[in-house]
Formats: structure tokens, C-alpha cells, sequence
């Protein structure tokens, strides 16, 4: 986060982030990356035999005809456009050959290694995407429309697999689609790279939110991104000292201008939710903090509300540190965004226990965050920085997965999003 002077000396705050990610779940993973990503591309290409005359205007389609290439560092790439790609780390479609090659010593077998086989076959159906555009004659396009297109291309056709109808994959788990989100995460930019960069694909919390799109809303949704109906929310480093910085603040300065800033936005903002003026909240160290009987935790014992004494409890010497050296300062923003949500919900009689609860606390969470992105109030104390909303994607994956019948991180980051893009009103 960066700080910046307001009215009466308060600072305004924002971050950027290196990005841990958190360990997925463990599962055994029986396949050979090599089967998973030979399956993955002819259940993908079933996919668009039927799909791709609902978005051509009836056209058939037209299978990739170079054929799909696994190379290593002894057997690089054939070459694309007149030009060897020498060995990386990569997978990429090629338009001039009309293929799909994919580094299959390292990156495909760490990738399934690391977060399952389902990613591969998101990976898969991302660059077949690719060959999507260029069959509907959409390639004269800004490179990060082009990527964000693919990812949800690839959505569409993940939501195919969630429906039963994949021969690849079986209906995949709560855990299996926060893996794969995971994943994403991992193949995001790195935080201030301009959008219009040459070669840009997005920041995590863009990129997910394409692939989202197409889960929810299907290819034809994909379709139709063109530069000027795309939200795309990384931008560059405003100075060199904030890119030095990586965008954080020292820790001691988030943990205050965050929850000072929490509580500046619920004073202002409550009041239009609900006719009732705001009540100020407590925040302590939840080593020092009152005993209380029925705690609301964002993360077990250690950041919760008590709604009975009216005091926000939060781990500053374990999981506060812990945030900001594996994540970054958004991290600790996303705990304290969901610690302010679950008061508001209180406070309005609502549930934050229930899988729709729990939503609305992450999207109110967000309309926070949006405030911050926003920046068009005169008390306002914090600003973002790039890879902010990349680091708040990492900490709902890494505390808020599904378990306990409650709703997975995929939904949950949906619906922070909501409140990021909308603000207050989409989550009442």
C-alpha cells in the first residue's frame, strides 16, 4: 500500500505484493501429466464442436490442424512465424502453424504437481483458446484482451466439466476449484505491469474474473471482450520509490491505517444501508483480548469479532506477519475487510455462519476495497497499488477454502469481486 496525506494528517494506504501461494489441498495424483494433457485437449475439442457454431454465426468448426507438440530442453519447439522459441518454461499456441505445444519437463509436470490435474486442462483449454480467436478472426486485439478472452474460454469450458458432460475429468470438488484458482494465481503478471504492456495477461484478480465469466456466463460472454467493455484493473507503479517498495508499507503502518480506514468507511457508509449511525469497534491484539463466548472468526482464534463486547480481535504477532511477509500488506486488508463485514452483518440481524452469509461478508468486504480503488472520497486514508487485489486473492485462498459445508474460495472471490467492481449496493 502506499500512504498519502489527507485532510487532518490522516494517511492513505495502499500495496502491492509478492504473492505466496497457499499449499493446496492434498490429493493423490495418479495420472501422467502427459495422458491428463492428451485427454484435456480432445475433451476440449469436443467442447467446441459443439460451442463454436453457437458463436461463429453457424460456422463449423475446424480442429487445430498442426497438431499439439510436448517439447523439453533436448526437443525445443517447432518454430513459430520463421522463428525457433528455444526452450522455456511455457505453453503456448502457435497461429502460424496452427498448433499447441506445451514444456512437458517441467512446467506441465510441476503445474499438476503442485495443483492437480484439472489445472492442465484449464492451461489446455486456455491456449486452444487462442486457436478460437483465430478461427472467429479476433486476433487484432490488445494482448491482454486476447489472454483475459482465452481465460474465459476456458471457463466455458470448465463450467462443461462442473455440468458431468467432460470425458476427461469427473464433476470437480469445492477443493479441486480452489486448487485450480491457486494456479491462476501463480500465472498472473507481475503487479505493476501496465495493461497495455506488450504481452500483458492481467493481474490474478482480472484474470480470475474472466475465467469466472465464462464458468457463470458461457463463451458467448468471451466473445464479445474488446478493449473497451473490458475491466481491467492493474495499473503501473505511480513512483520508482513505491515499485522499490514492492507498493507495502511497514507492517505496524498497515495494521493501523487499514483498521483506521475500516472504520472511517463503515462510519460513512452504514448509515445509507441502514438508518442507523455507526458504532465504533474495538480493535485488539487477540493475545490481550477479553474473553468472549461466542467469537465470529475470520480466521480460527486468531481474527474474529465479538459481537457482544463489540471488539475486533486480530493476531498481530503470528498471523499479521505471517500475511505480510508471505503475501503482502492486501492480505491483511482482505482479514480486516472480512472482521468489519461480519459487525456490519451483525449489526444489520443478518447471518455471517450461513454459505450466503458468509458472500455477503466478502462482498461487503470488497465495497470497501472498491472504495479504496475508487478514491473519490475527501476522508479517504488508503489507496491501492498494483497487486493489491492480487494479494486479496491470495489470502482468501489461503484462509478461506471450502470446508465445513461453507462456501469454496471460487465463490467466495466472485462475490468479493462484486463488492470491488460495485460497491455497497450489489451486496444488500
Amino acid at each position: 500500500m502506499r500512504a498519502l496525506r489527507v485532510v487532518a494528517g490522516v494517511m492513505a494506504l495502499s500495496v502491492a505484493g509478492c504473492g505466496l501461494v497457499p499449499a493446496p489441498s492434498e490429493e493423490p495424483r495418479p495420472q501422467k501429466a502427459s495422458d491428463v494433457v492428451t485427454k484435456s485437449l480432445d475433451d476440449v475439442e469436443r467442447y467446441w464442436q459443439g460451442q463454436y457454431p453457437k458463436i461463429s454465426g453457424g460456422k463449423k468448426f475446424q480442429p487445430v490442424t498442426g497438431g499439439f507438440h510436448p517439447y523439453t530442453e533436448n526437443s525445443t519447439p517447432l518454430e513459430c512465424g520463421g522463428q525457433s522459441a528455444g526452450y522455456q518454461p511455457n505453453a503456448f499456441y502457435c497461429p502460424d502453424g496452427d498448433y499447441i505445444a506445451w514444456d512437458a519437463q517441467n512446467l506441465i509436470p510441476q503445474l499438476q504437481e503442485d495443483y492437480g490435474p484439472l489445472l492442465l486442462g484449464v492451461v489446455m483449454a486456455h491456449e486452444y483458446g487462442h486457436a478460437i480467436q483465430a478461427r472467429l478472426g479476433t486476433t487484432d486485439q490488445q494482448t491482454v484482451v486476447l489472454e483475459q478472452q482465452a481465460d474465459c474460454f476456458a471457463g466455458a469450458w470448465l463450467a462443461d466439466v462442473q455440468a458431468g458432460r467432460s470425458t476427461a475429468f469427473k464433476k470437480p470438488t469445492a477443493e479441486q476449484l480452489d486448487d485450480t484458482v491457486a494456479g491462476i494465481l501463480m500465472l498472473r503478471d507481475q503487479p505493476g505491469t501496465p495493461a497495455v504492456a506488450e504481452g500483458a495477461h492481467g493481474n490474478a484478480f482480472d484474470r480470475i474474473r474472466a475465467f469466472q465469466e465464462g464458468v457463470q456466463q458461457g463463451p458467448a460472454k468471451c466473445a464479445g471482450y474488446e478493449a473497451d467493455n473490458l475491466q481491467v484493473t492493474e495499473v503501473p507503479f505511480s513512483t520508482q520509490q513505491e515499485a522499490d517498495s514492492g507498493g507495502d508499507l511497514p507492517y505496524a503502518d498497515a495494521v493501523n491505517l487499514l483498521a483506521q480506514d475500516a472504520q472511517a468507511y463503515w462510519t460513512r457508509t452504514f448509515p445509507d444501508i441502514t438508518d442507523e449511525q455507526w458504532q465504533p469497534i474495538r480493535v485488539v491484539d487477540s493475545g490481550q483480548a477479553p474473553d468472549c463466548d461466542k467469537p465470529d472468526a475470520a480466521v480460527e482464534d486468531q481474527a474474529y469479532y465479538c459481537p457482544e463486547q463489540n471488539f475486533i480481535a486480530f493476531d498481530t504477532e503470528g498471523l499479521g506477519p505471517q500475511l505480510y511477509d508471505r503475501i503482502g500488506d492486501y492480505a491483511v486488508g482482505m482479514v480486516f475487510g472480512d472482521l468489519f463485514a461480519r459487525a456490519v452483518q451483525d449489526r444489520r440481524g443478518e447471518s455471517t455462519t450461513s454459505k450466503a452469509g458468509q458472500l455477503t461478508v466478502d462482498c461487503l468486504a470488497g465495497s470497501w476495497t472498491n472504495d479504496q480503488l475508487t478514491g473519490d472520497n475527501k476522508d479517504q486514508r488508503i489507496r491501492l497499488s498494483p497487486g493489491d487485489l492480487d494479494e486479496a486473492v491470495a489470502a482468501l485462498l489461503a484462509y478461506g477454502k471450502a470446508g465445513n459445508g461453507g462456501p469454496s474460495a471460487f465463490d467466495r472471490i466472485f462475490a468479493y469481486r462484486k463488492g470491488v467492481l460495485e460497491g455497497t449496493g450489489v451486496c444488500v
